[in-house]
C-alpha cells in the first residue's frame, strides 16, 4: 500500500486573534450564530467548546525556582546540568490557584502548557467562557476546539489481533528494505561503530500507534511508556497507523527484514493529533505532550505533525506567521530546544499545493526541520519548502521521504511517502551521534549535519543545507570534542 504525500497532517491557525473587544466576541469566534437565541441553543444541544486561556503570570505559585527538584525530574535535571542549562520561569508549573478559579466556574481542565502559561477549558456555556476574558490574570482567551459531529470508536485489542495479516519479507541484505535509507545517509560507518542509538531516549509525538503492541516487528521495541492527550482513556495503540509508521523508521529491528536507523534507542509513544478533526487544539495537545516529554528526562522529541490550514479558517495561518514566534507550538518546540532536547519536525507536505511553505512548528528557531527527497536524491515534489518569514533557512536537511518502507498496520511492509518519514529516519540517525557524543549541544550537532549536508556551500529553500553524510558529521563532532 502507498500512501502520496498524505501523512503528513496540515492543520494551522493564525496566531493573530480577532479582537476581543466585549465578552460576546469570544462567543462569536466559537460559535458563530448572532443572537442569544442561537447560543441557547447551542447549549441545549449541548456541543461542547474548547477554550485556550493565557494567563499573564504565575504568581501565587506553590513553587519556586530555588526548588526545581518539587516540579523537575531528576532527569529533566539532569539533561540541563549536563547542557549547563538553567531552570526559569518558564519551567514553573501553572498557577493552581488561576486553575482553580476558572474549573469553579463550572469548566474543565483538558490539558496546560506551562511554556506557554496556558490552559484548555472545556464547556457547552460560549457565554460562561466569554466572561473568562475579564478576570485579571487571564491575558487572552481564545477558542481552539468545537466538537465534531462525528463520535470516536476504539477498537479492543482483541479485535485488533483479528486484523492482523503478517507475511515474511526477507532479503539478503542485514537492512532489509531499508538498505537505501541508510546508504543514502552514510549511516551504517555508525552502527558499524555500536552506534545505533543506546542509551538514547525519545519521545514519538504523533497520531496513535495502532497495532505497534501486536507487530512481531516492533514487540521487541524499548517502549519505556505511552500516553494520549487526545483521548486519555483510549489506548495509544487502538486508534491511527501513522505514529506506527513512523516509529517503524527508527525502531524496526529485524534483520534481512527492516532495520531502523535507531533500533537500540528507548521510546515514549505520545499521542496529540486528533484523528476526528482539524483545529487548533492540537497545538496545545502537542504543547502539553513535550512537556511531558521533558519531565521523563527525554534526549529527543522527533514529530511529523504540522499546523497550517484547520477545518475552520479563522484558525488558519498566514505567511507572515512563519517566523517561529507566533505560533504556540513553534514557541513552545524551541522553550525545548533551549531546556537540550534536541527537537526533530518534518517539513511538511504542502509543496506541490496552493501554500507549498513549511507548517508550523517547522518554523522553530533550533529545532531541526527534515524535508523529503527521493533514493536518488531528487527532491521530492510535495516536500515543503521555506524559508521562514524572517529569512531562516528551512528545511535545515533532507532524509528519503519516497518509496520509505514501513511497517502497515496488519504486519506487513509498506511503501510509503511523505517528509513524516523523512523526519523520524533523520532522528534516529542523529540519535547515534547523541550517543557518541553526549555532551554536544543539540545546537552544536544541527551544525555538525549542516556542515555535512550536500549543499552545505549553498544552502536554498528547496534542500536546504541538504543530505547529511553521518560519518562526515561524526568527524566534525569528533574534531569539536578534541
Amino acid at each position: 500500500m502507498k500512501h502520496y504525500a498524505i501523512p503528513f497532517r496540515h492543520a494551522a491557525r493564525t496566531w493573530h486573534t480577532l479582537a476581543l473587544t466585549v465578552c460576546m466576541g469570544l462567543a462569536t469566534l466559537c460559535a458563530p450564530a448572532q443572537s442569544n437565541k442561537a447560543a441557547t441553543t447551542a447549549q441545549q444541544t449541548q456541543r461542547m467548546y474548547r477554550y485556550r486561556v493565557t494567563f499573564n503570570d504565575k504568581k501565587h505559585n506553590n513553587f519556586t525556582l530555588q526548588k526545581p527538584e518539587c516540579f523537575l525530574s531528576p532527569k529533566s535535571l539532569q539533561r540541563r546540568q549536563r547542557y549547563g542549562l538553567s531552570v526559569d520561569e518558564h519551567d514553573l508549573p501553572i498557577s493552581a490557584r488561576y486553575l482553580k478559579q476558572i474549573r469553579s466556574k463550572g469548566l474543565r481542565l483538558c490539558c496546560t502548557s506551562k511554556w506557554n502559561n496556558s490552559a484548555v477549558f472545556e464547556t457547552a456555556d460560549t457565554l460562561l467562557a466569554a466572561q473568562l476574558r475579564q478576570l485579571p490574570f487571564v491575558s487572552e482567551v481564545r477558542c481552539v476546539w468545537r466538537q465534531p459531529s462525528k463520535g470516536f470508536q476504539a477498537k479492543s485489542r482483541e479485535e485488533r489481533a483479528e486484523l492482523l495479516k503478517l507475511a515474511s519479507s526477507k532479503s539478503t541484505a542485514h537492512y532489509g528494505k531499508a538498505d537505501k535509507r541508510m546508504a543514502q545517509l552514510n549511516l551504517t560507518p555508525l552502527h558499524d561503530k555500536g552506534l545505533r542509538g543506546s542509551g538514547i531516549t525519545i519521545a514519538v509525538i504523533d497520531g496513535g500507534f495502532y497495532n505497534a503492541d501486536l507487530l512481531p516487528g516492533l514487540t521487541s521495541v524499548k517502549v519505556l511508556g505511552t500516553r494520549n492527550f487526545v483521548r486519555p482513556e483510549v489506548s495509544v495503540y487502538s486508534e491511527g497507523d501513522h505514529g506506527m509508521n513512523v516509529l517503524s523508521c527508527m525502531a524496526a529491528h529485524t534483520p534481512q527484514e527492516l532495520v531502523g536507523t535507531a533500533p537500540e534507542a528507548s521510546y515514549y509513544l505520545l499521542v496529540s493529533e486528533d484523528s476526528e478533526s482539524e483545529q487548533l487544539v492540537e497545538e496545545d495537545y502537542w504543547c502539553a505532550a513535550i512537556e511531558y516529554a521533558d519531565s521523563l528526562g527525554v534526549d529527543m522529541v522527533t514529530s511529523s505533525l504540522g499546523y497550517q490550514a484547520f477545518d475552520h479558517a479563522e484558525m488558519n495561518y498566514r505567511y507572515a506567521d512563519l517566523d517561529g514566534r507566533t505560533a504556540a507550538i513553534s514557541r513552545v518546540a524551541s522553550l525545548g530546544a533551549s531546556r537540550g532536547i534536541f527537537v526533530v519536525t518534518s517539513a511538511g507536505n504542502s509543496g506541490s499545493g496552493r501554500w507549498k511553505k513549511i507548517t508550523m512548528p517547522a518554523d522553530a528557531p533550533h529545532v531541526l526541520t527534515v524535508g523529503a527527497v527521493d533514493s536518488r536524491g531528487r527532491n521530492a515534489f510535495f516536500s515543503s519548502v521555506g524559508d521562514t518569514s524572517d529569512g531562516r533557512v528551512k528545511p535545515d536537511v533532507m532524509a528519503l521521504g519516497v518509496d520509505v518502507p514501513v511497517y502497515g498496520s496488519q504486519g506487513n511492509i509498506e511503501e510509503v511517502d511523505g517528509t513524516s518519514f523523512a523526519c523520524p529516519i533523520m532522528c534516529g540517525a542523529t540519535a547515534c551521534l547523541l550517543q557518541a557524543f553526549p555532551t554536544a549541544k543539540p545546537d552544536d550537532i544541527i551544525h555538525a549535519l549542516q556542515r555535512s549536508s550536500s549543499t552545505a556551500d549553498a544552502p536554498n529553500n528547496v534542500f536546504g543545507y541538504g543530505i547529511p553524510d553521518l560519518l562526515k558529521a561524526y568527524q566534525l563532532l569528533q574534531e569539536q570534542a578534541q
